[in-house]
């Protein structure tokens, strides 16, 4: 089971990956499981308790139940001596023995859960470390012949590719670089035969995963390494777009830009982590920009792709933040044009600098501030979708079920930003997977509906002339 970003799906699959290489039979449901591993996700309040939740309703199945995940590394002993349904709590440093760990708990064994340390202050490590390869692979081995150590858990059109692992920056709103660590890239060599491997398996589209994604290829020596990579992935047979996800406004340089924006087979899309346009709060948040940054950047997007897509999430309520703040956050919304957007309420986090910060809101204030976030959010990017009518978009077609055709144009990712509803006879004849330009002819809040535009009629074969005789 897994819950989380899609950071943790991967990990999920690797851990499926590794675990079936040891022999171990694999599925996504609990019923008739032996043992029951729970990927937990321990971002922010609601996401703990729904782990917590997920926990619980996995030991009534009565198999033993284990914890793993951002939850269990985060808080480790705690965990374990707060719950005493799961059998184990494990760290991301048990993934690399968890066949042994699993049988261990089968045998009626307690593994004892460890104590939480920062892992930024530790060697840095992938959550799921890799096995070295084959005595057979050597660096002359083709990245698409390469082994790859994962198992897909989900059929379906599209899948994410985890570029790196960790965090270096230090907002002071987030303890994901203490339980996650510092940012590791995996190498453009490792990425391209996981690509080739998965569009093996029938994905069509790569969605590009990461804590920080523009920070891609710096621990390796090169700054530019995802605007080199960005042409590879979607040059691999079978990928029929690729989308990069969790940009940091602050490290997006020209180069990268141009490149999501103008790379034939790269989704011109821009998840923009903005956070704030307020400079007050920006700077308590560690972070920088300023809502007139922040609106040139998205001009400079449009000026090369009129039609990219762009989403960002904001938090509202942070300590100090003003009546004058939310303002000036509201006028860059009201201005951003974004196609979708993420509103959360500020609460502190176990181990973060905010946590300690003064100029407390109370929890009244928050929560007026963020329904009316909320509110606004929604009204904007339906308004964002209601400027698509009468375009043509470019659809991937996720599922077909009961005569309903279910996809996502270019500025949609997954679950997070929308679907596209295909109408007319044309989509009748759609399978998922299928990439189809589309008209857009009505929306429904961020939600598409679109009709296929008709191929062209073949040219009529040309008829000869007469040849005169004599």
């Amino acid at each position: 089971m897994t819950l989380g970003c899609a950071r943790n799906e991967v990990d999920s699959e690797e851990l499926a990956g590794r675990l079936a290489g040891d022999g171990w039979r694999v599925a996504t449901d609990a019923a008739g499981a032996d043992v029951v591993l729970v990927n937990t996700c321990g971002f922010v309040a609601q996401a703990k308790q729904d782990s917590i939740d997920t926990l619980l309703a996995a030991a009534d199945t009565g198999a033993p139940v284990v914890a793993a995940g951002c939850l269990a590394e985060r808080y480790g002993r705690e965990l374990a001596g707060q719950l005493p349904e799961a059998a184990a709590v494990l760290s991301f440093d048990d993934y690399p023995e968890i066949s042994a760990r699993l049988a261990a708990v089968l045998a009626g064994d307690r593994p004892a859960a460890h104590i939480p340390q920062d892992r930024r202050k530790l060697l840095p490590v992938t959550p799921v470390a890799r096995r070295p390869a084959s005595p057979t692979v050597d660096a002359a081995t083709p990245a698409h012949l390469r082994p790859v150590l994962r198992r897909r858990l989900e059929s379906g059109p599209v899948a994410p590719l985890k570029l790196a692992s960790g965090c270096d920056r230090r907002c002071t709103f987030c303890a994901i670089p203490t339980f996650r660590g510092a940012f590791v890239s995996r190498t453009p060599e490792e990425l391209l035969g996981e690509a080739h491997w998965l569009a093996g398996a029938g994905v069509r589209e790569l969605v590009l995963v990461s804590e920080n994604s523009t920070s891609y290829g710096k621990d390796l020596g090169d700054p530019r390494a995802l605007e080199k990579l960005l042409p590879q992935l979607a040059a691999v047979p079978g990928i029929v777009r690729v989308r990069v996800s969790y940009l940091q406004p602050a490290e997006l340089r020209p180069g990268l830009i141009g490149a999501i924006a103008g790379t034939p087979g790269v989704a011109p899309y821009f998840d923009l982590s903005f956070q704030h346009a307020s400079e007050p709060v920006l700077r308590r948040m560690r972070r920088f920009g300023s809502r007139p940054r922040f609106l040139e950047l998205l001009a400079g997007i449009r000026e090369l792709a009129p039609a990219a897509g762009a989403r960002s999430n904001v938090i509202v309520g942070f300590p100090g933040e003003t009546r004058a703040d939310v303002t000036e956050l509201v006028r860059f919304l009201a201005a951003a044009r974004l196609d979708a957007i993420g509103v959360f309420g500020y609460s502190d986090e176990d181990g973060t600098e905010a946590a300690r910060l003064t100029g407390k809101l109370t929890p009244a204030t928050i929560s007026r501030r963020y329904g009316k976030l909320l509110g606004l959010a929604e009204e904007l990017s339906a308004q964002r979708a209601a400027e698509r009518v009468g375009s043509v978009v470019e659809v991937l077609v996720d599922s077909v079920a009961g005569g309903v055709v279910e996809g996502r144009a270019a500025h949609q990712a997954p679950e997070v930003d929308g679907s596209t509803t295909l109408t007319g006879p044309a989509a009748g004849r759609l399978r998922p997977g299928d990439l189809v330009a589309a008209t857009v002819t009505g929306t429904d809040g961020v939600d598409l509906l679109a009709e296929p535009v008709p191929e062209p009629a073949p040219l009529p074969e040309p008829v000869p002339e007469p040849v005169a005789r004599p």
